[in-house]
């Protein structure tokens, strides 16, 4: 499998599964954009990674991939357009994007803000929505097939009280990732979701450090153990490939089996 040639965005790419799917198409070949809001010294720890990569690609032969980094919050209609002109100047063109970028907030239903629904709302969809369009609108431009790759969450189907709005957002990118898929499959584009359950990244580094919590979590995953980030990353590669030209439209969960195994405790 290889990716040799193409470009790719992977948005909120300074940490966790977003730098795990940077390192991961880059030892596949591709060049990549390094998105992040907040985290400069993380997307710069994934831009050296990405070039002490070298060789040690998945490839019998492979240049070294070229990595770039953007400032941009997804929160933002005009940045998000900005992060995508960017990157297309910068490389020339992209074929694959990444709409990684994703935030939650805790709180009972009956408390959540105005302001912290939309904070949730406009980076993991309202975001999604607009980076997706704007990159559909340079492949037509550009009469190109491409790749888009969601990272939803096991949470587009099951509940997760006191995150209602991360759940709405989730759920919502169930609906546009197929709607897209009927709407932009005669331009050769094919959009499919990546669900992950719970991954050990610095998100959940609250969870890791309690015990109680961590094993009670543990007993509802079959396999046992938590996500890595790879885990993820060497899915979106494979859809992000020639392999995965007749998919779209799916959802694929990598959750080592939680979500047919879940109970609240």
């Amino acid at each position: 499998m290889t990716l040799k040639g193409k470009v790719a965005l992977v948005t909120g790419s300074s940490q966790g599964i977003g730098q795990g799917i940077v390192l991961r198409l880059a030892q596949a070949g591709a060049d990549v954009v390094i998105n992040y809001r907040s985290h400069p010294e993380g997307a710069e720890e994934t831009l050296e990674k990405v070039k002490a990569i070298g060789g040690k690609c998945y490839l019998a032969e492979c240049p070294q991939s070229q990595a770039y980094t953007v400032q941009a919050d997804l929160g933002n209609v005009d940045m998000v357009r900005e992060l995508i002109a960017e990157s297309i100047g910068h490389f020339g063109k992209l074929d694959i994007l990444v709409n990684n970028a994703g935030i939650e907030k805790h709180a009972p239903f009956w408390d959540v803000t105005e302001a912290d629904y939309d904070a949730v709302l406009n980076v993991n969809l309202k975001g999604v929505f607009f980076a997706t369009q704007t990159f559909v609108q340079h492949l037509m431009e550009t009469k190109r097939p491409g790749k888009i790759i969601n990272i939803s969450s096991v949470h587009e189907d099951l509940p997760f009280p006191n995150f209602t709005a991360y759940c709405v957002s989730k759920g919502g990118m169930k609906m546009f990732t197929r709607n897209l898929a009927v709407e932009l499959g005669a331009l050769g584009i094919t959009i499919n979701n990546v669900a992950p359950g719970a991954i050990e990244t610095p998100i959940n580094t609250k969870l890791l450090n309690d015990p109680e919590k961590l094993g009670a979590l543990l007993k509802n995953i079959p396999l046992g153990r938590l996500g890595q980030p790879q885990d993820v990353a060497s899915l979106v590669a494979f859809l992000a490939s020639s392999n995965a030209d007749y998919i779209t439209g799916s959802t694929f969960f990598v959750d080592g089996g939680l979500l047919w195994n879940y109970q609240e405790q």
